[in-house]
């Protein structure tokens, strides 16, 4: 579950991001090597897509073990995601 945008004052935009450290730190103490992630919080919780994307990619790349995970899913519901994840991919 990820936090509620309620217009980035409330320090969402650290919450969603430790959202994406827990679920990884999770998954390493599981010792699983692959793990999927949908947009958390851009659906009813509210967070605009257009932050919330770059904030995944960037938690993501800086997991101190991401060579623990074979592979890493972006899941995306719709084109407007897709596209969101792969302008955040594609920059460095």
């Amino acid at each position: 579950m990820g936090p509620i945008w309620r217009g980035g004052r409330g320090g969402e935009p650290d919450l969603l991001a430790s959202c994406y450290r827990k679920s990884l730190e999770l998954a390493v103490a599981h010792a699983l090597s692959s793990i999927a992630f949908p947009a958390i919080s851009c659906g009813a919780y509210g967070f605009p897509l257009h932050l919330a994307v770059p904030i995944a990619v960037a938690s993501v790349r800086a997991f101190p073990q991401l060579d623990a995970f074979a592979q890493i899913v972006f899941a995306c519901a719709n084109h407007e995601v897709l596209t969101a994840y792969q302008a955040a991919l594609a920059a460095k």
